[in-house]
């Protein structure tokens, strides 16, 4: 397989930290996003010919910017965007503020919508945009009391990438949506605190290195569930 370049937000820890090492370590190259610039240099010394540490916040107005920038200044193309990063506020409906519901969206929807749409003139011929949803946000999915600002932006987000495959089929991209069931991160922490999950973030980096390489060559425009049960 040729070289390709891979952006992963979210990729100072858990699952997108794991994803971009294994990535470079099978020879491609990888622009790491976070806002801990010290966590994405510990990735990148890791592997410093392979990948790019890019610290920025992906809800500012001038992300995309700051994105097409990196591009130019380092000749770059986009075969693959995986959008990993993501918010949890665990809180129930009933106490949430308008504040949080807008972070929960700025961050898992607004986010992944505004590096995109700036991407548009830099994706290769069959670029593959990936989106990591939850089983959260998957319809039909048990749901959890105090998810429910999380759970819908992820529903969103999974909509979204449905909607991008068929926005973006005249330019030759996919996009589809991977639906996490629990896997062992903060994050999970933060929801279910005490719980042991099934899957380890380097497990589900793997899996999701490999979809991101061959995943659209069979699907496209789809929501997939990546679960072994409960809590999802």
């Amino acid at each position: 397989m040729s070289q390709k370049h891979i952006i992963i937000t979210g990729s100072s820890k858990g699952i997108g930290r794991e994803t971009g090492r294994i990535l470079a370590q099978k020879g491609h190259r990888v622009t790491a996003i976070a806002r801990s610039e010290a966590n994405l240099n510990q990735l990148k010394d890791e592997n410093p010919e392979l990948v790019f540490a890019l610290p920025m916040d992906i809800t500012g107005k001038n992300a995309g910017k700051e994105l097409v920038g990196h591009l130019k200044n380092n000749s770059l193309t986009v075969d693959a965007i995986i959008h990993n990063a993501g918010l949890l506020i665990n809180k129930p409906f009933m106490e949430l503020t308008d504040e949080d519901w807008e972070k929960q969206f700025m961050v898992n929807l607004m986010g992944p919508v505004r590096l995109t749409r700036a991407l548009k003139s830099f994706f290769s011929d069959r670029a593959h945009i990936l989106c990591i949803s939850s089983m959260g946000g998957f319809q039909g999915s048990s749901k959890f009391p105090g998810l429910s600002a999380y759970s819908a932006t992820k529903g969103a987000l999974s909509v979204l990438s449905e909607c991008l495959a068929a926005e973006l089929a005249e330019y030759n991209v996919a996009c589809n949506s991977l639906c996490l069931g629990a896997v062992q991160t903060e994050m999970l922490e933060q929801a279910f605190p005490g719980f042991n999950a099934p899957v380890l973030a380097s497990e589900m980096g793997a899996y999701i290195s490999d979809f991101i390489l061959n995943g659209h060559h069979i699907y496209n425009g789809q929501i997939l569930p990546v679960t072994l049960g409960n809590p999802g």
